[in-house]
């Protein structure tokens, strides 16, 4: 077992349900794979996507399709659940939350039926996934950013639609321990990526959609790559895998109940220089083209990881080169599939 888990003490047993919702998307997929791959024998996968979208499906696993905006489907989905995560919805890169700021926003209506849901259920566990762009924007005006702490959400002044619908849903879920005793689990994530997620039709995130940029002017011949803003943006990238070992740990952590947490990697890195990396795994150099009016969010994010290390010893320690070859490799396989009209992971607006 991997050295950072074999401490973890979960109050589960193996026949205990687990429920993950949002299961046929890209950190949900895998979370409930990881799950059967530790042992667990009952797991239900709830999405609203047909089955033959989900991203991944796993076999031995109840997989539902089921609008979880809907106050009944999601007690249907928690029924007899002893644990919940909440990883459902309407959500992608920049590109698109700063687009369709309605449809983040209408995210609400799952967190809240679902969190009611599952304390009506009489889940022991509810795990939300909230996400770095609570953080105060005024914070984040500088690509050499410092790292963002857990209490620099407030005063708040979150990401417009988006992170003002997580911030709310975290509050929520501090609500539901303190009046409900129901034990919640938050973890804000810096910009996840890895094979698997979405790769192409505009919900995709950066690492991402720079491979396939790659990956496409090199199959092409075009020798040149259009990237958003003036490339100088910062960010900080967590490999999925370190993802999920971090939402392992919290969930069954009883320090952190009704505790926001970052769960991100420190490793901070520019677009230009995320391009360069790219160039070299696909072995290619091309002219770069800038557009200033593409969405770009805020000139700098990282993730202070301080208070993770603290208090679980643990902090997401794949280096960006390793998961980046990693991930343009998948997508390199996906990109050719599509080109021989297989069907493929991605996602379309």
């Amino acid at each position: 077992m991997d050295g950072d888990l074999a401490h973890i003490n979960r109050d589960l047993k193996y026949d205990d349900l687990i429920v993950v919702a949002g299961g046929g998307g890209f950190i949900g997929g895998w979370l409930t794979r990881y799950f059967h791959d530790v042992g667990y024998t009952r797991i239900r996968a709830v999405d609203k996507k047909p089955l033959q979208d989900w991203y991944q499906r796993t076999p031995g696993v109840e997989n539902l399709c089921l609008d979880l905006s809907e106050r009944e489907s999601c007690a249907r989905a928690v029924e007899n659940a002893a644990e919940v995560y909440d990883l459902a919805a309407d959500m992608g890169g920049m590109g698109f939350i700063e687009r369709f700021r309605v449809e983040c926003m209408r995210s609400s209506l799952i967190n809240t039926h679902l969190i009611e849901a599952a304390y009506q259920a009489g889940a022991n566990r509810y795990f939300f996934s909230s996400s770095a762009c609570v953080y105060n924007t005024l914070l984040q005006q500088d690509p050499n950013v410092r790292p963002l702490k857990e209490s620099d959400a407030y005063p708040a002044m979150a990401e417009r639609g988006y992170g003002w619908e997580k911030l709310f849903a975290e509050m929520l879920c501090q609500e539901y321990w303190a009046e409900r005793n129901l034990k919640t689990f938050t973890a804000r994530f810096h910009n996840v990526y890895g094979p698997h997620g979405t790769w192409d039709g505009g919900r995709e995130k950066a690492p991402a959609a720079i491979c396939r940029k790659v990956i496409q002017a090199k199959d092409t011949g075009s020798n040149e790559i259009m990237i958003w803003g003036d490339g100088s943006q910062t960010r900080s990238y967590m490999y999925i895998e370190d993802c999920i070992k971090g939402i392992d740990m919290i969930v069954h952590c009883d320090d952190l109940i009704a505790t926001p947490i970052n769960l991100g990697s420190s490793e901070l890195i520019s677009v230009d220089d995320l391009v360069t990396l790219a160039e070299k795994i696909g072995n290619v150099k091309l002219a770069r083209k800038y557009d200033p009016t593409a969405p770009r969010g805020v000139a700098g994010r990282n993730s202070d990881n301080t208070f993770i290390k603290q208090v679980l010893g643990w902090e997401p320690s794949t280096p960006f080169k390793k998961g980046l070859a990693e991930t343009y490799a998948w997508i390199e396989q996906q990109y050719i599939a599509r080109k021989e009209g297989k069907r493929v992971v991605q996602d379309t607006l």
